[in-house]
């Protein structure tokens, strides 16, 4: 058998290889449910790190709430007169 190259990611690849088989709407759903909840607490898992290293205060989180802290934009393209 041929393996054919893919875009496919190695997660994908293995999902791909779990859910071979129909399931119902509703256990779809739990699935996404499910994934979404895994996502979410890696996420939060590295947030609380980088706040650990970062030494942030609850001061520190109301300040940025109330900050625009965005990086400017760069345009590639030279500026033309209006």
């Amino acid at each position: 058998m041929e393996t054919e190259h893919t875009n496919l990611t190695n997660l994908q690849r293995e999902m791909l290889g779990l859910f071979a088989r129909e399931v119902s709407e509703e256990e779809l759903q739990e699935i996404r449910d499910l994934l979404t909840s895994y996502f979410a607490e890696k996420a939060m898992d590295l947030s609380d790190r980088v706040w650990d290293e970062k030494g942030w205060t609850a001061e520190d989180a109301e300040k940025m709430a109330h900050s625009k802290m965005r990086t400017p934009y760069k345009s590639d393209s030279p500026k033309k007169d209006s």
